[in-house]
This record gives structure tokens, sequence and C-alpha cells, in this order.
């Protein structure tokens, strides 16, 4: 695993054991993405998921906080989409209907965008797929770059578990 953070993004890289379209149909299909997405005891519920330029996103994820559970919700929408290559969509924390929130509202730091941009870059490496994500906005040390590498680690986990379900 590669992870470069500058001040105001986060890059990780990995290469992951399964084709491409596994991948992308991890990202892509709420059942699946529901099923790894978010850091370690977070729960995650599509609300929506209309995977195409101009389609909108909206996510909530129950965590444990130091103040006790609390659900945050995200939405956004597809910049770009090339099934297997490429998924780039916008991330905003909001409320439960989409409204996006200002970063204090969501309990944010001063200074923290409204609205932040997610990469995905999907290629074929053997019979696995390099994954380079890249979310501009986030800054290096947030809660947020530590929330991409859990969540990467569980979808390795998970893929690591399904090959060894497989017998591979």
């Amino acid at each position: 695993m590669d992870t470069t953070s500058t001040r105001d993004q986060v890059m990780i890289e990995r290469t992951l054991p399964a084709p491409p379209e596994m991948i992308w149909t991890l990202w892509t299909h709420p059942e699946h993405f529901a099923s790894w997405y978010g850091p370690e005891g977070s729960t995650v519920h599509v609300t929506k998921m209309d995977v195409r330029v101009g389609g909108t996103r909206l996510v909530s994820m129950d965590v444990q906080t130091p103040q006790g559970p609390r659900r945050m919700w995200f939405t956004g929408t597809y910049l770009d989409v090339a099934q297997n290559q490429l998924l780039v969509y916008t991330d905003a924390m909001a409320d439960e209907d989409g409204n996006v929130l200002a970063p204090q509202e969501a309990g944010m730091p001063a200074g923290h965008p409204a609205v932040t941009e997610v990469r995905v870059e999907l290629e074929p490496v053997g019979s696995g797929t390099r994954m380079v994500l890249t979310h501009v906005g986030i800054p290096a040390g947030s809660p947020g770059a530590a929330g991409w590498a859990m969540t990467l680690d569980k979808l390795t986990r998970l893929l690591d578990s399904s090959r060894s379900e497989q017998g591979h």
C-alpha cells in the first residue's frame, strides 16, 4: 500500500486480488458498497446510488464516537463514470434529505471544504487490480484520511476472504 498525503488531498494506491469488474461492482452496487464501505465498526446504508454522470448518491453511516452513537449522511454527484476504469464523484456531509451541510454544522473544523471530490481509478494488473483512490479536500492526518485507510483495509479483507472461500 502506498499512501500519499498533501495539505488538501489523500491518495491511496492498492493492488487488490480481484479483476477490475469485481472492484467496480463493489463500488457501484448499493448492496456490495454497504458491505465494505466505512471505518471499522460502522454500518452503512445506501439510500440512493445513481451511478451515471449527473446521477446522485446518498449514503448514511452509523458510527460510534466518544460522545456515543452517531448517524452521518453523505451526498454527492457522479462527475465521471467509465465502467471498470474510473469513478469520480463529489462528496459532502448532508442531512437525511441530501441537503449539503456547512462544515461547522457537520462538526468539521473551520476551513474544511463543504464539498470534496473522490476519484477511483482501476487498472488491471495480472489477475488483480491496481486501484488509486484520491480524495481531494481531505487534509493529511485528518479523521477522513484515517477513515479511508480503515475502509480500504476492510475492502482488502473482503476480497481476501472471498478468494479463500473459492479456494484460490
